[in-house]
């Protein structure tokens, strides 16, 4: 089986950034006064340090069937520490999942890339790995023995989300012999899964760097919805802060203002949880907010108290 194995793609990131790097850090003196380290090392080290920050922030969106009918994570699980060891940043799986529950459309929308990168683009991923991973069974037994041949299927590929192109594709597939149905379509889909990723990631990332690497700064259009707010002043006060977040919002209107629920449109530079958090935890003089849904799209707060 062939290892799995990032050195190639963050080397390739590495070479698109060094061609930035300017001539004074190529010639910085060594700081280590007894044992000087080379110019060249300590530039690589730079250029290392540097390609880790442009590495994507990845989603995971994997079908994944054992015994053809029972939803598993085995694949998804992988991925992820794969991915965490190498410092690629991961969408919260929790917040994914919890937000596809109230809105199976938008898994239905995953179908194909345009579906996926708008999917991706609402959790802030640079990119989106699909697919499907499913395992069953053989009809027979194996000779007069209690034991069973299990084959799975794998089928990912990863998406950038802001322009939907397909970076990278891997199909595998594996058999396993086994007593128990359960424990051993387990064991075949993380066979055939790890023989996928250990294709698919290190492919993504060489064509992240050679396509350019992080893209320009994207917006996710959002509406936050503020109950309690019975006063004038608490009104001003929110629309306020709200505006006040350059960094995270623009583009802030106030869109109604009714019994005391206020709602504003807004472009989020970061992903919903985040800009919820920020509210949340900072809000303005004389106000407190508890959060009551936070969705893709959408905030819900209240205000609770002054």
């Amino acid at each position: 089986m062939k290892r799995f194995d990032f050195s190639c793609a963050l080397a390739a990131v590495a070479l698109m950034l060094s061609a930035c790097q300017s001539p004074e850090m190529a010639s910085a003196p060594s700081s280590r006064a007894s044992r000087p380290v080379p110019r060249t090392t300590e530039a690589a080290a730079a250029v290392q340090r540097q390609a880790a920050s442009q590495l994507p922030r990845v989603m995971l969106l994997v079908d994944e069937k054992n015994l053809g009918t029972i939803p598993t994570a085995e694949v998804e699980a992988m991925a992820i520490q794969m991915l965490l060891e190498q410092n690629v940043p991961v969408v919260d799986q929790d917040m994914v999942q919890s937000n596809l529950g109230k809105s199976q459309e938008l898994l239905r929308m995953a179908g194909d890339n345009k579906g996926a990168a708008a999917l991706g683009l609402q959790f802030g991923a640079d990119i989106v790995i699909i697919g499907e991973v499913v395992a069953k069974p053989s009809a027979r037994r194996i000779s007069d023995s209690n034991l069973r041949s299990y084959q799975a299927a794998a089928t990912l590929r990863a998406v950038r989300t802001d322009n939907s192109m397909a970076l990278a594709s891997a199909s595998e597939d594996a058999s396993i012999i086994g007593l128990d149905d359960v424990a051993g379509s387990a064991k075949a889909i993380k066979a055939a899964g790890k023989k996928c990723l250990d294709r698919l990631l290190p492919a993504m990332l060489s064509a992240w760097a050679r396509s350019g690497g992080r893209s320009a700064q994207r917006l996710n259009h959002m509406t936050v919805t503020i109950g309690g707010v019975d006063q004038l002043w608490k009104l001003k006060a929110v629309r306020e802060q709200l505006m006040s977040l350059k960094g995270q919002a623009v583009n802030v209107v106030q869109r109604n203002y009714t019994a005391g629920v206020a709602i504003f449109e807004l472009d989020a530079t970061v992903p919903s949880e985040e800009l919820a958090e920020t509210i949340v935890l900072n809000p303005p003089a004389d106000i407190k907010f508890s959060a009551l849904d936070i969705g893709s799209a959408h905030i819900q707060l209240k205000v609770t108290g002054n």
